[in-house]
């Protein structure tokens, strides 16, 4: 007599996880490809290679959809650019966050995802403050509770936070972003990212830098 060797929690897990991915990454796919308007439910299916009633179990809509692929992009964000190091030099660690942020930003699945959100934000007001809130608000904030800590530390001059956390996350992005935002040119060039990035630094230190 055959006895059924008991599954683990990761094994029994694995194949609802492996499918819900396979579902994002499709929709992802078509969202890229054709705009939110555009996408179904149906072409989000056929891309995913699953049926609409496999889709509709895991996403109710195609705007919850979306703003799972969001949700997993601030994520990636978080975890991966504005976890910062707070036993780094601060220009090491702001030239690193600068580069990161650029490369990550200029990502077509990410511009795609802007635009997407630029373009709907006016009826679908919930995704835009959603989209604000995970993205920029998200990265302005972590960044302001580095520089608050490296001001307690004696390394920066009083200031605003806020306000200069914001300025070097633009800054950084100027010259590199808005070309690809308006089709005016394709991702920038590692040496034009690290020209960028290097200004934003060095305009940072001079203005906050406690000698």
């Amino acid at each position: 007599m055959s006895t059924k060797t008991k599954q683990t929690p990761d094994q029994e897990t694995r194949p609802e996880s492996d499918k819900r991915r396979q579902i994002l990454d499709g929709a992802s796919q078509v969202f890229l490809e054709h705009g939110f308007d555009a996408a179904s439910m149906g072409t989000i299916a056929r891309t995913a290679a699953v049926s609409k009633g496999t889709l509709y179990v895991y996403f109710k809509s195609k705007e919850e959809l979306f703003e799972t692929i969001i949700e997993e992009q601030r994520r990636q964000q978080a975890e991966r650019i504005f976890s910062l190091n707070a036993d780094a030099d601060i220009e090491t660690e702001l030239r690193r966050l600068g580069q990161d942020f650029v490369c990550f930003l200029c990502r077509p699945e990410g511009l795609s995802s802007l635009r997407t959100v630029i373009a709907i934000a006016d009826r679908m007001p919930e995704l835009g403050t959603q989209f604000y809130q995970a993205g920029p608000m998200h990265a302005i904030t972590s960044l302001k509770a580095y520089l608050d800590d490296k001001i307690a530390a004696g390394l920066l001059v009083p200031h605003d936070t806020e306000v200069s956390a914001a300025q070097f996350i633009d800054s950084c992005a100027s010259l590199n972003f808005k070309p690809m935002l308006f089709n005016y040119a394709g991702p920038p060039a590692k040496e034009q990212v690290a020209r960028v990035v290097e200004s934003a630094v060095r305009m940072f230190m001079a203005a906050y830098k406690n000698v």
